[in-house]
């Protein structure tokens, strides 16, 4: 395949590096010292799931890397219509664009400038950062990519595109991630959006890893109530699960080994770089208000977290 890794950052690297390990045609693009480090170095990854080294084309403009089969989208939320501007020239007719962004207001975007049945929404669950330019390290997760066919939420899922197969036969190839095809794109993109609500407000709003969190009575219950909220939010725009995402990230976060782990949201406040509150919690607010449905627990994240947010603008 022919993959563009828009946004080369910890998780669009490691999986970009992934692919080229197994051969697939991985351009990078990226900017800054990262860049610089990629074009005259290549890419390192450190990773749970063994070290390996790839030197892959690497770029900082979009139309310098010509047509592929599909692209990668990893970029901030607060750059996607910006980055999606330039997405025409990489794109032909059966191109796809695999968003693994965080929010639920990428894919309309997405889909308002190159057409919904070229945009797949998707989630990931990885761990993984630049350690340092040219470096990713990948400490944790599953490395699993779920994704599907974007479409109007009131519309039935479409048939599954030939390049999906293709995309989930390369990543089951590549050592150290996996992907799986989903009919129910819309529930798990607000899956795990009630997680990341959660999880980054949480760990952001009171400077503390999530074992403090879950170790702390009042705060765990937090933790629950944005969750229960978010999922509300989802229902009142028209959005099913099979099943019951609160009780499903209860479990899971309470029995897996993070107890140090924070979240990017909180890496980015405590870095005076700008947050992607808006895409998160400014999402969930502004949707609910819409819906009329009421979310004071994730008014009250939105609020504390606000003033940081607005001071870590450029």
């Amino acid at each position: 395949m022919e993959i563009a890794v828009y946004g080369a950052g910890g998780v669009g690297a490691y999986y970009g590096g992934r692919l080229a390990q197994q051969g697939h045609d991985v351009t990078f693009i990226a900017r800054g010292e990262h860049l610089d480090a990629l074009r005259e170095d290549g890419l390192t990854v450190e990773s749970v799931a063994g070290d390996f080294a790839v030197d892959c084309p690497a770029t900082d403009d979009p139309a310098a890397v010509g047509e592929v089969d599909l692209v990668l989208f990893c970029v901030k939320s607060f750059d996607t219509a910006d980055a999606a501007a330039a997405l025409d020239a990489m794109l032909r007719p059966d191109s796809a664009v695999l968003s693994l962004q965080n929010g639920v207001d990428n894919e309309d975007v997405l889909a308002d400038v190159v057409g919904t049945e070229r945009v797949w929404g998707g989630v990931t669950y990885i761990f993984s950062t630049i350690k340092a330019p040219g470096v990713v390290e990948h400490t944790g997760g599953p490395a699993r990519i779920i994704f599907g066919q974007y479409h109007d939420i009131a519309d039935e899922a479409p048939a599954r595109p030939a390049l999906a197969d293709d995309f989930r036969d390369a990543c089951e190839d590549a050592a150290g991630m996996r992907a799986d095809y989903t009919d129910s794109v819309h529930a798990t993109l607000w899956d795990k959006f009630a997680l990341i609500c959660a999880q980054a407000g949480l760990t952001a709003a009171t400077r503390q890893p999530f074992g403090v969190i879950n170790d702390t009575e009042e705060t765990w219950a937090l933790y629950r109530r944005v969750m229960e909220e978010v999922v509300s939010v989802a229902h009142a725009e028209g959005v099913r699960f099979d099943w019951d995402p609160v009780t499903k990230w209860l479990d899971a976060m309470a029995s897996m080994d993070n107890d140090e782990n924070y979240s990017s949201l909180h890496y980015d406040l405590t870095h005076g770089k700008r947050m992607e509150l808006d895409a998160l919690h400014g999402s969930a607010v502004r949707r609910a208000d819409e819906q009329g449905v009421d979310v004071p627990a994730v008014e009250t994240i939105n609020a504390i977290l606000r003033p940081q947010a607005d001071a870590n603008e450029p």
